[in-house]
């Protein structure tokens, strides 16, 4: 910010760049004293009313064999299965929004580095969230400071891997292929963490702005003691902690409710079954299973009985794994909302490039074995 900007402003700028402060997902990039008026996103508001309109349709019942039937049940099936990982995600945006960034630093590790990926991966294992609540999170991760490396490994890592869900999946397909349906989305989360931070470093993708450096001395039990202690746990901190996870969190959610929508037209057009029928241990299966991946939106709870089914009734452990793992890398939701937060293409798309060649190499291994 150059000199002659009014005090008040130079204050303002200043306070952002504490590292000590939390940094609120509705803060701007820019001063406040040429901050653009907001606008109306009318694509936002456009996919809540048609939203609602569908979800309110399967309210009266109507009837499932008309396309319009199909469509509304949908969107019903899928808010009702989501609707409380977005939610408690919400809370955690707000809630990270609330920590200083020295914190989040010291919590992941130093970008860049094996540390790092290895703690941001196991975040994503242990969070328990669904694969459009962890996207929220993971985008105020990278606000927070966090390395490309280590995000996507946040993202790959996480969406079908909870606690909750791997249970669900041990009763499905067994504990030997849920531990190492695991163990391998977490080779594939560190080596695509590990090319994303080496592309980051030599300037192929973009660095991230808001890295900084743990001060020396830094003692992360005590200062948390420290601040902790400080909160006061009243109703304006409970609100400003709502609005900031509200504002963190329209761009997810306009995209949801986009993926919803389009996902429930393809069920109210086109029959899952006809792709079920194609799934098996070949390379046409798998090819089938990469394209329902990416065209069929499913939330991991979703996704969890159809890989399951994919597993038992295909005979296709490969197909299973590539249909959970290339869900994440090729979702339309996931890719749009890293377009829009990290102001990137480049690096939207090389999440696909990077992941999906080793998700297709680890499947066909996994088909051959079965065989």
């Amino acid at each position: 910010m150059s000199e002659d900007k009014s005090s008040s402003c130079s204050h303002s700028h200043q306070k952002h760049l504490d590292p000590n402060e939390p940094v609120k997902a509705s803060s701007p990039t820019t001063s406040c004293c040429d901050m653009p008026p907001e606008r109306t996103d009318w694509f936002l508001w456009s996919c809540l009313v048609i939203t609602l309109a569908f979800y309110s349709l399967a309210i009266t019942n109507v009837d499932h064999s008309m396309w319009y039937g199909v469509i509304s049940h949908s969107v019903q099936e899928l808010i009702n299965t989501m609707w409380w990982s977005v939610l408690l995600a919400i809370f955690f945006v707000g809630l990270l929004s609330k920590v200083p960034q020295t914190f989040i630093v010291a919590i992941l590790g130093k970008g860049g580095t094996k540390k790092g990926l290895w703690r941001a991966t196991l975040a994503g294992v242990l969070l328990d969230l669904c694969s459009h609540g962890i996207l929220m999170v993971g985008m105020e991760l990278r606000k927070k400071g966090a390395s490309l490396g280590q995000v996507m490994a946040f993202l790959i890592a996480s969406p079908w891997n909870s606690i909750s869900l791997t249970l669900i999946m041990m009763s499905l397909i067994g504990l030997s292929w849920t531990l190492a349906f695991i163990g391998l989305s977490m080779i594939i989360a560190l080596s695509t963490g590990w090319l994303f931070d080496k592309l980051e470093k030599n300037g192929t993708l973009p660095s991230n702005p808001n890295t900084i450096a743990l001060p020396k001395n830094f003692e992360f039990w005590k200062e948390a003691k420290s601040s902790f202690n400080t909160v006061k746990w009243d109703r304006q901190f409970m609100s400003e902690l709502i609005q900031a996870g509200l504002n963190g969190s329209k761009m997810v959610v306009k995209w949801l409710l986009f993926g919803v929508l389009l996902a429930s037209a393809i069920r109210g057009f086109v029959s899952l079954e006809d792709f079920q029928s194609y799934f098996g241990p070949s390379l046409i299966g798998l090819a089938a299973t990469l394209l329902a991946a990416t065209i069929i939106e499913v939330c991991s709870e979703g996704s969890t009985p159809i890989a399951a089914d994919l597993m038992n009734r295909a005979d296709a452990p490969g197909n299973s794994f590539a249909f959970l793992m290339t869900g994440v890398a090729t979702d339309y939701t996931e890719v749009m909302v890293i377009k829009d937060s990290m102001k990137s293409w480049k690096i939207a798309l090389f999440l696909p490039l990077l992941t999906v060649p080793q998700v297709i190499v680890v499947a066909l291994i996994l088909n051959n074995f079965w065989l």
